[in-house]
């Protein structure tokens, strides 16, 4: 369910160095800013080149004042990887929506390295953001030999959010 709102939307994507964090955060942001969106974007690298915890806030809407989600107030909480649901559990709001990759069959993947666009493609069922823009988004922020791969791989976690 997809719901249109001129109130700030709060995303927290987290996970570990090299699954493509920042990467994600980048796809979403340029996603929301062809929509219209004001965008902040933040990131904490931590210790990302170890396979440390990596986590980027995204805040769009009509006006964005901070980069920062405030702690408890994430309305989507995008993790990449099951041991980090309890690290960053704290940000998301009462009532905000956790995804996490249990539903994902990740051997459906057409790469391990695609799992960030496939959870992006989970959390674009709950956001107002169109097929297109994700599209061009990804287009804008993927080498060309890897959209299809790519575009193979947010549809199946589009369908990993659906069912």
């Amino acid at each position: 369910m997809q719901v249109v709102t001129d109130r700030t939307t709060n995303v927290v994507i987290a996970g570990l160095g090299g699954q493509g964090i920042l990467k994600a955060s980048d796809i979403l942001s340029a996603a929301a800013l062809l929509e219209g969106r004001d965008v902040k974007k933040s990131e904490l690298h931590g210790m990302s080149q170890r396979g440390g915890s990596v986590s980027s806030d995204v805040r769009f809407g009509s006006e964005v004042l901070s980069p920062m989600v405030p702690a408890g107030e994430a309305d989507y909480l995008l993790v990449l990887t099951e041991d980090q649901v309890e690290v960053v559990r704290q940000r998301l709001a009462d009532d905000g929506v956790l995804i996490a990759p249990d539903c994902l069959d990740t051997d459906e993947l057409p790469r391990r390295q695609t799992l960030n666009v496939a959870m992006l493609g989970a959390l674009s069922t709950h956001l107002d953001i169109s097929e297109g823009s994700w599209m061009q988004a990804m287009r804008d922020n993927l080498p060309e030999k890897y959209h299809e791969m790519n575009e193979e791989a947010f549809r199946l976690g589009q369908e990993c959010a659906e069912e």
